[in-house]
């Protein structure tokens, strides 16, 4: 029978407070299927409109709306309005903290 010894960590993860709810919430955000398939599409689709996204995937406008609006709240796109149109674009700035963070934890 093989024993588990924990050991003490060899340095303090200093996370927490609004920091990590922005962390949670980006990762909640990332968990689901659909909203995953965006972020891939929008990788390799910068600066598309909400109708690229539905063209994609096999699901209604309106369900691609609210998990757009959703990464929107959670920091991983931005959309930029020209004219009736909304163009959407990771937001590198967002994606870059996330993967500090996540070098941090790991």
């Amino acid at each position: 029978k093989q024993q588990i010894v924990f050991t003490e960590p060899c340095c303090t993860l200093d996370i927490n407070g609004q920091e990590q709810e922005r962390l949670v919430q980006m990762f909640k955000a990332l968990g689901n299927p659909t909203r995953f398939e965006i972020i891939k599409f929008l990788v390799t689709h910068p600066q598309c409109i909400t109708g690229d996204i539905v063209d994609y995937l096999p699901i209604a406008q309106a369900t691609v709306s609210q998990h757009v609006k959703v990464l929107k709240e959670a920091g991983w796109i931005a959309g930029i309005t020209q004219g009736p149109a909304t163009n959407y674009c990771l937001n590198n700035d967002n994606i870059a903290w996330f993967k500090s963070k996540v070098g941090e934890i790991f």
